[in-house]
């Protein structure tokens, strides 16, 4: 049995290029932006940027913790729509488009607190 004195610490010296790279939050939102457009996968997208997915979830968790409860920039307004758009949508169904280019389905009447947090969460996701 070798006693810790025998045994001998070598140095370990790393050389070439620096793995570690450093995101600006604009960098990182433009990343993560790009899921789910055109169905691209959190994969696809970590592949695209040489990153690992753990880094977008990460990420992500972390504006999101960020976002206000209340986003005082989400204004609803009241919207009529004729008996054609309601035949063509299916019963009281609105569609979202986001700026991101994601679409958003809702059936029923959700509370404007739930759908402002499903539209941050989906800009974020």
């Amino acid at each position: 049995m070798t006693s810790l004195e025998d045994v001998t610490m070598r140095p370990e010296i790393l050389v070439g290029v620096e793995r570690r790279r450093r995101w600006t939050e604009e960098q990182k939102l433009r990343i993560l932006a790009e899921v789910g457009v055109e169905g691209a996968s959190v994969s696809d997208v970590a592949r695209r940027h040489d990153l690992a997915r753990q880094h977008l979830y990460q990420w992500r968790s972390c504006f999101r913790r960020r976002l206000p409860v209340v986003d005082p920039g989400v204004r609803f307004l009241p919207v009529e729509h004729t008996d054609d758009e309601s035949a063509a949508l299916g019963t009281d169904q609105v569609e979202i488009v986001l700026r991101n280019g994601r679409m958003i389905r809702i059936a029923g009447n959700p509370a404007e607190a739930a759908l402002a947090r499903i539209i941050r969460i989906a800009e974020t996701a």
